[in-house]
């Protein structure tokens, strides 16, 4: 299923809420959640997270995966939360405000 723009980058914010997780470890998760509704491939998900980073909503460390790999894993900074509050917020209004004009009989 395609994402609105935007769309990604909150669903992003909202997996990283939980605390950190490693890139592919947030697509698994957003495909686990959206019961394989929403599938993100890594061309989509590494430039949303560089996006993000570069807005100072998440951070990178090294770390070691579950695998034993090396992998960068994100975490929500506080102005990260600060956006998801108000992206979560925005995105309410407009699903309900579309849900309206389905909705009209």
């Amino acid at each position: 299923m395609n994402l609105l723009q935007g769309t990604l980058d909150l669903l992003v914010l909202r997996t990283l809420q939980t605390g950190p997780l490693h890139g592919w470890a947030i697509s698994e998760r957003i495909q686990q959640i959206s019961q394989d509704v929403l599938q993100v491939n890594q061309g989509s998900l590494y430039p949303a997270l560089h996006r993000l980073e570069h807005q100072g909503w998440i951070k990178a460390e090294s770390g070691i995966s579950e695998l034993g790999r090396r992998a960068r894993f994100y975490r929500l900074t506080p102005s990260g939360r600060r956006q998801l509050e108000t992206e979560t917020a925005d995105w309410s209004r407009l699903t309900a405000a579309i849900g309206r004009i389905l909705n009209q009989a």
